[in-house]
């Protein structure tokens, strides 16, 4: 009977509604205790016991993936990103790696929007000064008065933009491809360099995938290089940012605030400095946040793996 290493923390509380399709296919699962995600240490418990996987953010390394193998046959992320994965490794290894592009655009984009929204109009500083007995109206801008740089203008940075052009945004973009010419026709949104971008934008919002490039991309150089007065929003991956470099500009005033989804170490460490700044929003990795869109994922991450074991899903509820 194939084995299934069953680690997604957004699927394990609805188990019950998903154990069926598993019992009719014959496979058994493996049920870890997860909060956020399964570190190098905890995956390696079980390496060869396992011949696929529905996982989160699980850090499935060369070593996790050469200590599975040849066992393993697939890995099915739930979502759309898979940084936490050795793509390489795995597929030296013959090990199909699976996920669900583009699953969260809309909320993600919804998401960035909010915060904003939140910065420009003082929401959350008017909201928290009333209910402590101040009657102090704060300052506040019109987005349309504010320009957004997009860091990574794919499927994510392009709904982003279409929003903020809504909002009567200038939109300055940066991206290591090409970005196509009809996309900037439509938008008006200005493909220039990250230096450029950083200086002239009133709100920076990294919406790119976690790589060697993006890797603490935003750092004490290039957060020097933002206005005074802006914003950064970080819905993509906690090490685009480099976390000490962010507390101390937000400390010095080198930048004004941030909005952060997503941290180095997730959960968010409880001492960590930004849990007692005033100028920052935090989120736990939740920019996600759509039911409708989870039950979708749900489905075809279950799809992924039985495809990826050679197993029809043709009956699969979707």
């Amino acid at each position: 009977m194939p084995t299934i290493l069953f680690s997604a923390p957004y699927m394990l509380p609805s188990l019950d509604r998903f154990r069926p399709v598993f019992d009719r296919h014959g496979l058994d699962l493996i049920t870890p205790e997860v909060r956020e995600r399964l570190d190098e240490a905890s995956l390696l418990e079980y390496a060869g016991r396992f011949d696929g996987a529905i996982c989160g953010d699980d850090q499935y390394t060369a070593r996790v993936l050469e200590a599975c193998a040849p066992r393993l046959k697939v890995i099915s992320k739930w979502g759309t990103g898979i940084d936490s994965i050795d793509s390489a490794a795995a597929a030296r290894l013959g090990i199909k790696v699976c996920r669900t592009p583009n699953a969260f655009t809309l909320p993600v984009a919804d998401t960035v929007m909010g915060c904003l929204l939140a910065f420009a109009r003082r929401l959350p500083w008017m909201d928290r000064e009333m209910k402590s007995g101040n009657w102090e109206k704060l300052p506040g801008r019109a987005l349309h008065e504010c320009t957004l740089g997009i860091v990574g203008v794919g499927v994510i940075g392009k709904t982003l933009a279409r929003r903020a052009r809504a909002f009567g945004m200038t939109v300055l973009g940066n991206d290591i491809v090409e970005i196509d010419h009809v996309f900037i026709a439509e938008t008006g949104i200005h493909m220039t360099d990250l230096d450029s971008l950083l200086s002239e934008s009133d709100f920076v919002s990294l919406n790119c995938d976690l790589n060697p490039t993006s890797f603490h991309l935003m750092n004490a150089r290039t957060l020097a290089l933002m206005k005074r007065t802006a914003v950064l929003v970080n819905t993509a991956r906690g090490p685009v940012v480099e976390e000490h470099a962010l507390v101390a500009a937000l400390k010095a005033g080198t930048i004004a605030g941030a909005a952060l989804d997503v941290f180095e170490v997730e959960p968010l460490p409880e001492d960590s400095p930004l849990l007692k700044m005033d100028n920052v929003l935090l989120a736990p990795h939740n920019a996600n946040s759509s039911p409708a869109a989870w039950e979708r994922v749900h489905w075809n991450t279950i799809k992924n793996l039985l495809e990826g074991l050679g197993i029809s899903a043709a009956d699969l509820k979707e």
